[in-house]
């Protein structure tokens, strides 16, 4: 499922134009995104948290080369799906 996927399928369950369902789907993922560039958790109930991790420089080899090579430290976004998804996914 893709964004306009999950706006249309927000369109019909809840009598609004596809075009306002877009609006907020995009709305949603922007202040997600927002919230995460600024290092905040993201907690949506019977959903899941998203949360910001670091991870630090370390080493690593080129894969065509197999040289040694330095890959920079990064900020990842990880995902906890809550127990009511966990349990939707194995019945």
């Amino acid at each position: 499922m893709n964004n306009s996927d999950l706006a249309d399928k927000l369109a019909g369950e809840n009598g609004i134009t596809k075009a306002d369902a877009k609006k907020l789907v995009d709305g949603l993922f922007a202040a997600i995104g927002d919230a995460a560039a600024q290092g905040e958790e993201i907690s949506i109930n019977g959903f899941g948290k998203f949360k910001v991790k670091d991870s630090p420089e370390r080493e690593g080899r080129n894969p065509a080369t197999g040289e040694a090579m330095t890959i920079k430290a990064s900020r990842k976004l990880s995902f906890t799906p809550a127990k009511a998804v966990k349990d939707k996914l194995n019945g």
